[in-house]
């Protein structure tokens, strides 16, 4: 495997650093939201809009001030900003815990467009190689050249594969951050309507 790793060429290594950048994101994501997951209260916050509602925003408070549960943690952010800017302080909390969602994003995306077109800028230089092997040399060895072009086929096949690879849990943690943002929107939506429900009925 490593001797055809080195016959990719050069432009093998910066694939490599591609790929092990993505292996790293993709790990801490993982652990991300495995920790994510297991710190999710959604009693906790079925109980805050219940004390929201009953006009209980100190009870409200309390409750969901030792929950990490993202959603609650945008919540009580909000609730405890209500005085000043409340939709301004629901957008800064929920910006905040989105951004946690999408760290590391930007280098997945980076890898899958990085990959081919280091594999394919492999497969130029190497092709370049190949005919340069080829010198004076009649055309009555076509093994020079195919063999060449074989060996620069290998950036291509490594980099093909580095952004496949990168782009299955890159969609997937995608599908995770707006699932998160959506789940945001709807619990600040019905938090707003509660408190706008609590000031016409004081």
């Amino acid at each position: 495997m490593f001797h055809l790793f080195l016959r990719g060429g050069p432009v093998m290594w910066p694939i490599l650093v591609a790929s092990m950048a993505a292996l790293t994101v993709v790990i801490e994501r993982i652990y991300f939201l495995i920790g994510e997951r297991k710190s999710r209260c959604p009693e906790i916050i079925e109980k805050i809009f219940s004390e929201v509602e009953r006009g209980k925003i100190e009870e409200a408070l309390r409750i969901g001030a030792g929950c990490n549960d993202f959603v609650a943690t945008t919540l009580v952010y909000g609730l405890r900003h209500r005085h000043k800017a409340f939709s301004n302080a629901l957008l800064q909390a929920a910006n905040k815990e989105l951004k946690r969602f999408g760290r590391g994003l930007p280098v997945l995306d980076t890898v899958i467009t990085l990959g081919p077109l280091l594999g394919l800028f492999g497969t130029v230089t190497g092709m370049i190689h190949a005919f340069g092997l080829l010198g004076g040399r009649e055309l009555d060895s076509p093994t020079v050249i195919t063999g060449g072009i074989a060996e620069a086929l290998i950036a291509t096949a490594y980099g093909l594969l580095t952004a496949i690879v990168a782009l299955i849990p890159f969609n997937y943690f995608n599908a995770r951050l707006e699932e998160a943002r959506h789940e945001i929107e709807d619990a600040t939506t019905h938090l707003e309507l509660l408190l706008l429900k609590q000031d016409k009925n004081p």
